[in-house]
């Protein structure tokens, strides 16, 4: 029995099946995402999406879709499914679907008549290739395949249009077409492992409508080119593969071996904690020499502070130790004046955050933890933490400097530099400048952490410096941010002196660090007041719904989601901080809540994005999904707490031996 499945009569009913979506990527960047039906619903869906560095670095959708149609007796049963204007949709092939289920890779069986036919898609681990295998199970009369190319050949972001410029003329690969809309692209080899007809027809089929889309207030209609279709007969029990890949031919004769030697190194999927493991894998990009994390799917690059939170998830798995410390390597090159770039990706990075910088230390403590090798680490990275550490007490970019109390702030009304950065028509909506709660708890922590290394390696001077510093900043977040009769830490602290007493996750950040400058009194306070307030069954909220600010609702605009964002989303990233906090102060009698926790997410596998998980919920029940239907941040979260969960309950079962 499957883990995750889906029945005919879930599939046909499009209002259940359209909002659940399907991602596949591979490490080269390139990813595969479309609904359970097939039908895309967003700009971003696309069978083959790949990042093109040699055209300008971005994601590009280059086959949108595929669609096959079975012929039997002269009679044609179109697999596919697309929506035009109107509300109508046509072909219709989502009434032919019997079941559908992810065990290891994505299979949709079809039933037409006394025809059963599989689908099967998998990309190649390394290198710009998607193979489909169709399987004809059964069959009691003579069967013929059609496969009809859908192309697109533009950005991720974009949409195309019917135009003269495209280059409509297809060449010739190894059993196979070759296809380049447009010069600057390469070229996309479409071939197959028996041989086949050709039969050229271009066309533009126009005005596919894309529902996600229009819900989001974009531009949703598109032109896709469609240069003819491939037919082939197919034979009871055999299998059929089709590729689709990029630069260089492929080896027809070699298709099945190649399917099934990458379908062996897959992973079989059976439950909660296999789930979130095959995700989190799945944001891994290796480029040449380097390695990062994209931060959500399908739109997002990556986002540095949110690439150093997704490092303790992945580190639960401490063979994941090398890579982690890959990604590392590759961040710390992108350094200066002791900040990272808030993003990673095309173009100039923009140094505007201020919270990457000290995610930086938290990553190596628990690499460290993971690994042991604190030496090693602190002669590769102990340079950089001093940087940063030297950059913020001397001032560096963006205002961000320490004050003669030890604390840290940074920032102005014009830009966001913690993680809190939505902004509506270039405005943070949530600005945070001055002292933010979390920055300064990171600051404490980074430089008790540095101080434990310099003191473990002999760097007397660099020891005694921050052994004295270390003190004074414990003592000024204390008196700046805990409130006794309130009983919860403050939000920010502007330049001119008024205190924010918002109720926000980021005094939970702040109390869950593993050098926090709080007392596990405070820390117990903030857990009662954030669970009260704040927890939610998909995450933390951003903003107690009492706040006159607070925004539950995740739907709509551009702006209102932006909006939302932070003054009411539901953040799954945050139960991470949560549960680690929570096993703190409550240890064995705190499991069983922990546990309950995470089960709500076990049932989250099966809605937005199928087997992972959402990058915000709203903050009102249902607590429906919303932004990157697959975030690094949320999925590593759940197995970094998981993990917390498991060694609480091994030290409890060593204590009773």
């Amino acid at each position: 029995m499957s883990y995750l499945k889906f029945d005919k009569y879930q599939l046909v009913n499009l209002e259940y099946s359209l909002p659940r979506e399907i991602l596949r990527t591979n490490k080269s960047g390139t990813y595969s995402c479309t609904t359970l039906t097939g039908c895309n619903t967003r700009k971003y869906h696309g069978l083959f999406v790949c990042q093109l560095d040699e055209l300008d670095g971005n994601k590009h959708v280059l086959l949108s879709s595929l669609d096959t149609t079975v012929i039997q007796h002269g009679e044609e049963f179109n697999l596919g499914i697309h929506k035009y204007p109107g509300g109508f949709y046509e072909p219709k092939g989502h009434k032919y679907i019997r079941d559908f289920s992810i065990d290891i890779i994505p299979k949709t069986t079809y039933r037409v008549g006394g025809v059963i036919l599989t689908m099967e898609r998998l990309l190649i681990e390394n290198k710009d290739q998607l193979i489909v295998r169709y399987t004809l199970e059964n069959a009691h009369s003579k069967t013929t395949l059609r496969f009809r190319p859908f192309l697109a050949f533009r950005g991720a972001h974009d949409l195309s249009k019917e135009n003269m410029y495209a280059q409509t003329r297809h060449g010739q690969s190894v059993n196979g077409t070759n296809h380049r809309l447009y010069e600057q692209y390469p070229d996309l080899h479409l071939q197959l492992s028996k041989s086949f007809d050709f039969i050229e027809i271009p066309d533009w089929y126009r005005d596919i409508e894309y529902t996600k889309e229009q819900e989001r207030g974009y531009d949703f209609h598109e032109d896709l080119f469609v240069p003819g279709y491939f037919e082939l007969p197919i034979e009871k029990g055999e299998s059929v593969y089709f590729s689709c890949s990029l630069t260089e031919e492929e080896h027809p004769e070699d298709l099945e071996s190649v399917f099934n030697n990458e379908l062996q190194k897959r992973k079989k999927r059976d439950s909660f904690h296999s789930f979130i493991s095959n995700a989190s894998n799945q944001f891994l990009v290796k480029r040449k020499s380097s390695a990062d994390l994209v931060a959500g799917y399908p739109w997002y690059d990556g986002v540095v502070s949110q690439t150093f939170n997704s490092l303790l998830g992945m580190l639960s798995n401490p063979t994941n130790a090398t890579t982690v410390e890959k990604i590392l390597d590759t961040q710390v090159h992108k350094l200066r004046n002791g900040l990272f770039p808030k993003y990673w990706g095309v173009g100039k990075y923009i140094y505007n955050t201020m919270d990457a910088s000290l995610y930086f230390f938290v990553a190596l403590q628990e690499l460290e933890r993971v690994t042991g090798d604190s030496s090693r680490l602190w002669r590769k990275y102990g340079k950089y933490m001093e940087e940063i550490i030297r950059s913020f007490i001397d001032g560096t970019d963006h205002n961000i400097k320490m004050h003669e109390s030890g604390l840290i702030s940074g920032g102005d009304s014009s830009v966001a530099l913690t993680w809190m950065d939505a902004e509506v028509h270039g405005i943070p909506v949530t600005p945070r400048s001055g002292f933010a709660v979390e920055v300064n708890a990171l600051w404490y922590n980074a430089l008790k952490y540095t101080q434990c290394m310099a003191k473990l390696e002999g760097n007397t001077t660099l020891f005694r410096e921050l052994e004295a510093l270390a003190p004074k900043v414990k003592r000024s977040f204390r008196s700046l941010f805990w409130d006794e009769k309130r009983g919860y830490l403050a939000d920010l602290a502007t330049y001119d002196g008024v205190v924010d007493w918002s109720i926000r996750p980021n005094m939970l950040i702040a109390v869950s660090l593993e050098n926090s400058p709080v007392t596990r009194e405070v820390e117990k306070n903030v857990l009662s007041v954030v669970k009260k307030e704040l927890l939610t069954p998909k995450g933390i909220r951003s903003l107690s719904p009492r706040d006159t600010r607070y925004k539950g609702d995740s739907k709509g605009t551009q702006e209102k989601r932006s909006v939302a964002m932070h003054q009411g989303n539901a953040h799954p990233w945050l139960i991470a901080p949560f549960i680690k906090s929570y096993l703190r102060i409550h240890k064995r009698g705190g499991i069983s809540f922990c546990k309950s926790i995470l089960n709500e997410f076990d049932k989250e596998l099966e809605q937005h994005c199928v087997g992972s998980i959402s990058e915000v919920y709203s903050g009102n029940p249902p607590y429906e999904p919303s932004g990157s239907i697959s975030q690094a941040w949320s999925v590593n979260s759940l197995l970094y707490a998981e993990k917390e969960i498991l060694e609480v309950e091994k030290q409890y079962e060593v204590a009773s031996v």
